[in-house]
């Protein structure tokens, strides 16, 4: 039979919107959405702070309100992990090993700034198949042990040091506006503390992948303070 010359195959006619769509119906997200984050480290005079979210959710559902994303390696460093929770929890082992094999072979502290090449090292070596993680390394180092460090990789490595503030997760707009609204050089602790909170609190309202609650650490020479902050439960 002769095909009519306005006729098709099947195969040829466009897909609908709804091959696009996973199987439940809705849009793929990236994947470094998949868990939710936000986190924020602040410099100031002699001292950095560094705040996450809480939640641990699969796209939009929330599963938990108690997930640590902000780990402690060493006395004067801190590494916040945004990205799949897995690939965080992975990293954050591997880091400790690392961190613990330094001390035992040179028998001393790993630097804030050695350590965050030892993290571009980690995530370059894995370039082919990378851990889907960006992490945010905040600290205190120099000579000194006093000058405050920031540095943000993306999940192959490349470095971003900055002496004022970085942001990392999925609202990472909302939370660059309001910290370049509200920081300002040379904050003490205390007032650190105020505008880091208040710059999480308001920048997790305006995305429903992070929230839920925040944790702040303030780093000082003298030690870390740690504060648990409630948020916005809906």
């Amino acid at each position: 039979l002769r095909q009519a010359p306005h006729a098709r195959r099947l195969s040829d006619r466009p897909r609908t919107a709804r091959s696009r769509l996973s199987p439940a119906g809705t849009k793929m997200s990236s994947i470094m959405q998949y868990n939710g984050a936000a986190i924020i480290a602040m410099a100031g005079k002699d001292c950095i702070a560094i705040a996450s979210d809480k939640r641990y959710g699969i796209r939009n559902q929330t599963m938990g309100c108690q997930m640590k994303k902000i780990f402690q390696v060493g006395d004067k460093t801190f590494v916040g992990l945004t990205g799949l929770a897995t690939d965080m929890q992975t990293l954050d082992q591997k880091f400790r090993f690392r961190s613990n094999m330094y001390r035992l072979r040179e028998e001393r502290e790993m630097s804030t700034e050695a350590f965050a090449n030892m993290v571009t090292s980690l995530l370059y070596e894995h370039r082919f198949g990378p851990y889907f993680c960006e992490p945010i390394v905040a600290g205190l180092g120099g000579e000194d042990g006093k000058s405050p460090f920031l540095c943000g990789m993306d999940l192959l490595g490349a470095q971003v040091r900055t002496e004022d503030f970085m942001v990392g997760g999925d609202c990472t707009e909302a939370l660059y506006g309001l910290c370049e609204s509200m920081y300002r050089p040379d904050l003490g602790p205390d007032e650190l503390f105020e505008v880091i909170a208040q710059c999480l609190l308001s920048g997790v309202d305006r995305d429903c992948l992070a929230g839920w609650g925040c944790v702040v650490h303030v780093l000082t020479p003298e030690g870390v303070t740690t504060r648990d902050l409630k948020g916005r439960m809906d």
